[in-house]
């Protein structure tokens, strides 16, 4: 089963997803200060050293982190805005009626409609079955008498990273939820 590596900055902040080939770029050049998970990822097998006879070893742990300090401030940065990402964040629990569905039995709804100014985004939409969704139709909540069953909100880092939808192994899945906000949904 393919994994990637989790790159973190030096402070332990989540800055992407990595190939075990690239993380072993950063091993290679002393880039990476610390590492964490249960074991190594990958060996990665180099070339042979003529005077010791022994072939070059990278051994890749499924988290690491880089040495120097981060160009910008990731917790500023709002993670990307997906509608399979939106699914994970609301645990496939349409905004209405509160069923749980399947992720192909839900749609975004605009709680503003998009004809009247909704956008994409974290804020601005909610999971919701076809049902209520056709049932709401061009109106707000309010207007359509549906409140809202839970509030839309923007991911932490940690969050956005789990709700990628990545086959994430269980030592990094610990990881990251360990250090989700307080009150997390994805807990």
């Amino acid at each position: 089963m393919h994994h990637d590596v989790l790159q973190l900055d030096i402070n332990g902040t989540p800055q992407a997803w990595i190939t075990p080939q690239e993380a072993a770029l950063h091993y290679a050049t002393d880039a990476v200060a610390w590492f964490d998970g249960d074991g190594p990822l990958a060996t990665l097998r180099g070339g042979w050293n003529v005077a010791t006879g022994r072939q070059s070893l990278i051994e890749v742990h499924p988290i690491i982190a880089l040495r120097g300090a981060a160009k910008i401030n990731l917790f500023d940065i709002t993670p990307a805005f997906a509608s399979d990402k939106l699914m994970r964040r609301d645990r496939f629990t349409c905004a209405y009626c509160g069923e749980l569905f399947r992720d192909r039995e839900l749609t975004v709804d605009h709680i503003v409609p998009q004809s009247r100014g909704g956008r994409d985004g974290w804020m601005e939409c909610v999971a919701s079955c076809s049902a209520c969704n056709f049932r709401k139709a061009d109106r707000t909540p309010e207007e359509a008498g549906m409140p809202l069953l839970y509030l839309p909100y923007v991911p932490s880092r940690f969050e956005a990273f789990l709700l990628g939808g990545r086959r994430i192994r269980a030592d990094v899945h610990e990881w990251l939820a360990a250090r989700l906000p307080k009150g997390s949904r994805l807990s």
